[in-house]
């Protein structure tokens, strides 16, 4: 059985609570997550707190795929989960997600 197919799919919300170019808060087993959508529709989610002094990304800025941390504006290519400006120089870890039947699934390892 390969690793990846005993990580189960949780819940995380509907798809129309995440406007189009936003970002929401899902909690989950005592952790933050952040789940973005792309204006394009695409659905992607990252842990939820900045790499370099743990602000919440949800009270941030998404411009296309970056996320901008609202405390010294960091930024994260959220798609990647890439550092790309300073002060943020370590990456945000990225969950795979899926969209079913207008629920958006995250896979956290």
């Amino acid at each position: 059985m390969n690793a990846m197919t005993s990580i189960p799919w949780i819940a995380a919300c509907s798809a129309d609570d995440i406007a189009p170019e936003d970002v929401i808060r899902f909690d989950h087993d005592g952790r933050c997550f952040a789940l973005y959508r792309t204006a394009d529709g695409r659905y992607f989610a990252t842990d939820g707190l900045c790499t370099h002094e743990q602000a919440a990304l949800t009270d941030g800025l998404v411009t296309g795929t970056v996320i901008e941390c609202p405390k010294h504006n960091g930024r994260f290519d959220f798609t990647t989960g890439k550092a790309i400006r300073r002060p943020a120089c370590i990456d945000l870890k990225t969950y795979a997600v899926k969209l079913d039947a207008g629920t958006v699934f995250v896979r956290i390892e």
